[in-house]
């Protein structure tokens, strides 16, 4: 499914009560920035290769970290990754993320499923990891 046809498609779409909002950002690789309903504070942003589908959203910079606690959070979000269903912790540049990937195959409902677990998981993830920050 091209990103296009997606933010389309969830537009028209409520999954288990949330509804989405999107907009495509053009560019050498499009990627569809999408708000589950009542996470505005966290958009998702898609985008699609050959092989999957990714979704990441961004949770907070390292500059919002309180001074010396990186490693013990590192080992915390590593712990963490196991029980989150559907997402896994990472770093990119200086942004700690979560995301969930799919394959370009998969249905447009386990597509929505993944979108809104995702969201659920950021803030569960924020809720706990909240003694970290400064």
């Amino acid at each position: 499914m091209d990103l296009q046809e997606l933010s389309i498609k969830l537009a028209e779409h409520d999954h288990e009560g949330m509804g989405f909002e999107s907009y495509l950002i053009p560019g050498d690789q499009p990627v569809l920035q999408v708000v589950v309903e009542g996470y505005d504070e966290l958009p998702i942003f898609v985008t699609v290769t050959d092989e999957q589908m990714l979704c990441i959203s961004y949770l907070f910079g390292a500059e919002e970290l309180k001074e010396g606690v990186s490693s013990q959070l590192n080992e915390t979000l590593l712990k963490l990754n196991v029980p989150m269903p559907l997402s896994s912790f990472s770093i990119i540049e200086d942004k700690y993320s979560i995301f969930g990937s799919l394959s370009v195959n998969s249905s447009f409902d386990d597509i929505a499923h993944e979108l809104v677990a995702l969201a659920d998981n950021a803030i569960d993830a924020l809720e706990t990891l909240e003694e970290y920050f400064a």
